[in-house]
């Protein structure tokens, strides 16, 4: 291939002198608003200004009336308090809004946040598993019900959507985000943002998105919570960032830092990254809140000394918002009396959180989410269960159904439901459960039993607990799994072992689930087992013992409903994986879209990249999924095959339903560069959609590819398309490649500002 490095060496230099983006619209756009924020500032005193920086927290009990106390009050009214977190009810904000508009010098609003996840008080499935429903539009429904709801109850902005990569399942916060793939988690961070913050925050159903933790966090060393990240910078720029700056460019009001150190720097500290990356080069015009104590901790990571230098050094990195340490409040003004910190600094902090303010609509009407009839009215409502059941039986993933073994029949005369998760709501919620309840969830053996002919006896066994050892009810279990047509296995982590700071070494079944399930398959009845989960397991025994298996996740509220669909066939299922299933703890990290390798790995040849001792494969691998239909692939076609200056490819194909069973296909479209600059993937997903076919039908698939998808990172660090060949896959997973072409890019090399990310374009058409 032709380099481009000259190419980029001008236009660098054109790049420097001529900013593609200003500033002035990033930050603030039209000119009442700038005029009004002006004028704030201009009449705040510096400690004023400082609580314009400052967010404290409420009660930690999540309860429809959390309150602070007397002493927080005195602070709203002192205006050193700028946003409160964890305290929601529409009765409760308005009495402290009142506090801060009507009793504070300069009346203004304070901001209220919560970290409304997977929903408010409707508790969606967990992140990770909408994000296998591949279907963005879904995703940005589940996120704008979520606003509607939570802006009912007095809030207005929310720690989500969470968009860190993850290639390491044994991170706990894993199940917060939408797995492995750069591409798909752009695509959901996009449709997270659009779906919280609506077409303008003005309004006050819409929510303020703040994606998180940028960046790098996903990579946690050893998949510790917490811990270092080493990613060597071409790597962080082609996987970890896309997902952030697709969710900027869709208009994110405010970004999170993270908490871990990326090449010994703290993202709390990392100015090069929180100025030089997010406001300069990608022109993000929000303000930036850091986690959780993170600028205190900046003590710990040992890069500061206190906590006026901690301080100090977090607002010099461009951190606006002090989430909790109280640091900034404490300290700012006195660092600017000291000469340490420029004032000029406050004020541009300040600004972007004025702005922010101004933007939900909270100087034109403070009070405009503090309603309490919208907020009776609106949460909980039977669209949004309805939507809750749909988008749980979307998310799940039938990893294998032996002999047809499913969907069953609702007329067997006895099913077994066995496990330790069968009747546990609390776990259904999985973690960030936000205002939910356990009351309003339906568990699987509820589902089972509202599902089932009235005829069938549906009988129960816990057999084990999650997180014990005891085989007490072994026995009992085992008995009952004789007595049945079928036994359903409900098995998997409790609700809160994914998360924040709940990383595990192992992917094994906790406790003695996975015994429990080898005995109950001893006995000779057909058994499903179904996987509630906030991460990839290891569960190679089950897959090499059970016929069917069912990844279903934390599915939400909806759970049990859900669950039984898909079991007795209501539902087709077509959720596809996000992130790969490894045989064993010890291949991981293990991912789709590594790059070529000197000596590629193969089973038969002992000096290549392998393992002496576990497959080279994954067990279940990104993009898969089973389905109750059979799909065809036919008739690719690429225009053109060589193409110049075109913007984009057009890559078609006809997919067709072979079964008698109406379905939906997961089309996914893969590229590889075969020959580069730098050692590229072996494939990169650049499209895909959800294809809904009734049986015997035939639709043709239409993706509009953009060159600039083509790009990478050449060893310069120069970003653009060369010219060369490019082979395209296509098929129902990055394993089940169905057809495949190729195309020769021509011309002169094609330069890629790398502030800009641009998504595939799909068209479905009935053949």
């Amino acid at each position: 291939m032709v380099h481009f490095r000259c190419c980029f060496v001008i236009f660098q230099v054109l790049f420097c002198i001529f900013p593609v983006f200003g500033h002035a619209q990033a930050e603030g756009g039209d000119a009442k608003m700038e005029a009004f924020v002006d004028s704030l500032i201009g009449e705040m005193t510096i400690k004023e200004k400082a609580g314009q920086l400052v967010q404290i927290a409420g009660g930690r009990s999540i309860t429809p009336n959390s309150k602070i106390n007397g002493q927080l009050e005195d602070r709203i009214r002192n205006g050193e308090i700028s946003s409160i977190i964890n305290v929601f009810g529409a009765k409760e904000t308005a009495r402290l809004q009142k506090i801060a508009v009507e009793e504070s010098r300069m009346k203004i609003p304070v901001l209220f946040a919560m970290d409304v996840i997977h929903g408010f008080r409707t508790i969606f499935p967990v992140p990770l598993a909408n994000a296998c429903t591949w279907d963005p539009e879904m995703v940005e429904m589940a996120a704008r019900t979520a606003a509607e709801e939570a802006t009912s109850a007095g809030l207005h902005w929310t720690f989500a959507p969470m968009v860190d990569i993850t290639r390491d399942p044994r991170w706990g916060r894993i199940v917060e985000g939408a797995g492995e793939d750069p591409y798909l988690g752009a695509v959901m961070a996009d449709a997270g943002v659009r779906g919280f913050q609506g077409e303008s925050l003005f309004k006050s159903s819409t929510l303020m998105a703040c994606p998180k933790h940028f960046a790098g966090y996903g990579a946690a060393v050893g998949g510790r919570d917490y811990d270092s990240a080493e990613i060597p910078y071409r790597t962080l720029r082609e996987i970890y960032f896309p997902p952030f700056l697709a969710a900027v460019n869709a208009g994110a009001g405010s970004i999170m830092s993270a908490f871990q150190d990326l090449d010994a720097i703290p993202m709390t500290a990392n100015r090069f990254m929180l100025i030089n990356i997010l406001r300069d080069e990608w022109d993000f015009g929000g303000f930036v809140v850091s986690d959780w104590n993170a600028i205190y901790e900046l003590i710990n990571h040992g890069v500061a000394e206190d906590v006026e230098q901690a301080g100090k050094r977090a607002i010099q990195s461009g951190v606006d918002m002090d989430m909790i340490s109280g640091i900034y409040g404490k300290y700012i003004e006195n660092l600017v009396y000291q000469g340490l910190i420029y004032e000029e600094q406050v004020d541009q902090a300040v600004r972007r959180i004025l702005t922010a303010k101004y933007k939900l609509g909270l100087f034109d009407n403070p009070y405009q989410y503090c309603d309490q009839k919208r907020e009776k009215n609106e949460l909980l409502t039977e669209e949004n269960i309805q939507f809750a059941r749909l988008i749980a039986q979307k998310g799940m993933v039938l990893l294998k159904n032996e002999n047809g073994i499913l969907p069953l029949s609702k007329n067997l005369k006895r099913i077994a439901v066995i496990g330790p998760l069968a009747d546990d709501r609390v776990s259904m919620l999985g973690s960030w459960s936000c205002a939910g309840r356990e009351e309003d969830v339906v568990t699987v053996l509820s589902g089972i039993r509202q599902a089932a002919s009235s005829k069938t006896k549906v009988i129960y066994e816990m057999g084990c607990q999650v997180d014990d050892a005891s085989l007490s009810n072994f026995n009992k279990a085992v008995k009952t799994a004789r007595t049945a047509d079928v036994v359903i296995l409900v098995l998997g982590e409790k609700g809160w072992m994914s998360g924040e700071g709940y990383s595990r070494s192992t992917l094994d079944l906790p406790g003695d689930q996975e015994k429990l399930a080898l005995e109950i398959a001893e006995t000779g009845k057909p058994v499903v087992a179904v996987l509630m989960n906030g991460r990839p397991l290891s569960i190679g025994k089950l897959n090499d013992r059970i016929p069917a298996i069912l990844e279903a996740w934390f599915p939400g509220i909806q759970a049990g409903r859900a669950v039984a669909d898909i079991l007795f066939g209501d539902a087709n299922p077509a959720g596809r994986l996000t992130v790969t299933f490894p045989h064993t703890v010890g291949q991981v990290p293990m991912y789709y879209n590594h790059r070529n390798r000197g000596r590629p790995a193969a089973d038969n040849v002992n000096h290549s990249a392998k393992y002496q001792d576990a497959p080279i494969r994954p067990l279940y691998a990104f993009g898969y999924g089973l389905s109750y239909s059979q799909f065809a692939y036919s008739n690719l076609h690429i225009i053109p095959e060589k193409p110049m200056n075109e913007e984009k490819i057009i890559i078609k194909m006809d997919v067709q339903n072979t079964s008698q069973v109406d379905g939906e296909e997961v089309v996914q479209l893969y590229i590889q560069d075969p020959v580069a600059g730098v050692a590229r993937p072996v494939k990169m997903l650049k499209g895909f959609c959800r294809v809904p076919l009734k049986a015997g039908k035939v639709k043709t698939v239409e993706f509009g590819l953009p060159v600039s998808q083509l790009a990478y990172y050449e060893p310069g660090m120069m970003h653009g398309v060369e010219p060369g060949e490019f082979r395209v896959m296509i098929g129902g997973s990055s394993e089940d490649i169905r057809l495949q072409g190729q195309f020769e890019f021509t011309g002169q090399p094609k330069l890629v500002d790398p502030a800009t990310y641009d998504f595939t374009d799909v068209r479905i058409f009935l053949k």
